[in-house]
């Protein structure tokens, strides 16, 4: 199975998809850091160069990739949703 997805760090809860990942697959992505093999399954599409979650997210829990926060979830955000502006907000402010 060919990884559809890349993670930049462990202990990331995001990765990026590297093509449309389609709903309810089972796809597998590479973890840059140390090339390991991470597989979930997709319960959302996911578009090319979005994001989709690696782990459960809590509602109000820190985003984090690239090991930085890069938002907070602003609903439950399961394994395999996708994330992006319907369910995370900027940290920033």
């Amino acid at each position: 199975m060919a990884h559809k997805f890349l993670v930049h760090h462990n202990g990331d809860s995001v990765g990026v998809a590297i093509e449309d990942i389609q709903a309810e697959q089972e796809i597998q992505g590479v973890i840059l850091e140390d090339d390991s093999i991470i597989t979930i399954v997709s319960k959302d599409f996911i578009p090319l160069g979005h994001k989709i979650a690696l782990v459960d997210i809590l509602k109000d829990d820190y985003v984090i990739e690239y090991r930085e926060k890069i938002g907070i979830a602003t609903k439950q955000i399961d394994q395999g949703n996708y994330v992006h502006t319907h369910n995370l907000k900027t940290a920033r402010w």
